[in-house]
Parts: C-alpha cells; sequence; structure tokens
C-alpha cells in the first residue's frame, strides 16, 4: 500500500476567457477540491497563445480536458457539468451496479 496516493494531472485546454472555458475550468478546480484534495495539478492551456500545442495534442474544441495521469490518458469536451457522468469518465468513481 503507498503512502502517497496517486497524483492526477490535468489539463484543459481553452478559448481565450470565453464562457464555457471559465465554467470548465471553476468545475475542474471545485471537482478537484471536494475528490482530489492535495493531489492534483492543473495545467490550463489557451488555444488562443499556444496553438501549436493544442495541434500536437489533437485538440479541435475547446474547452477540452485532457487527464494525463494516471495511465491511461482520458478525454472529456466541453464545460464539465453535470458532475457525475465528468467523474465517470476521469475514473473517479464507478458506475453504481
Amino acid at each position: 500500500m503507498s503512502l502517497h496516493p496517486t497524483p492526477f494531472k490535468f489539463r484543459l485546454y481553452v478559448a481565450g476567457d470565453s464562457m464555457n472555458s471559465a465554467q470548465a475550468l471553476a468545475n475542474l478546480a471545485a471537482l478537484c477540491r471536494q475528490h482530489l484534495p492535495d493531489r492534483h495539478e492543473i495545467e490550463v492551456v489557451d488555444v488562443f497563445t499556444a496553438p501549436q500545442q493544442a495541434l500536437a495534442d489533437g485538440i479541435f474544441l475547446t474547452p477540452t480536458l485532457i487527464r494525463l495521469a494516471p495511465v491511461p490518458q482520458r478525454r472529456i469536451v466541453g464545460s464539465l457539468t453535470p458532475t457525475r457522468p465528468v467523474l465517470l469518465a476521469l475514473g473517479l468513481t464507478e458506475e453504481p451496479t
């Protein structure tokens, strides 16, 4: 058993300060505070200022969230609402049986 929980690393691609981008960042920050306290990193990449990085990662829509760690990578497009499907997509909760 590990003494240090697995850190989660996220990269959120946004389009400037658009409403959807701001909402996605706020939703991700809240989700991390609640479900991953002290074990997450969030990198925000603006496609307007870093278009080459967006193209290299295959980003064609914003906002797009990539879970970089733990592997495997996972992607979600949109404002990250509602919370339950986002948690499922990120592997932070299991589907009820």
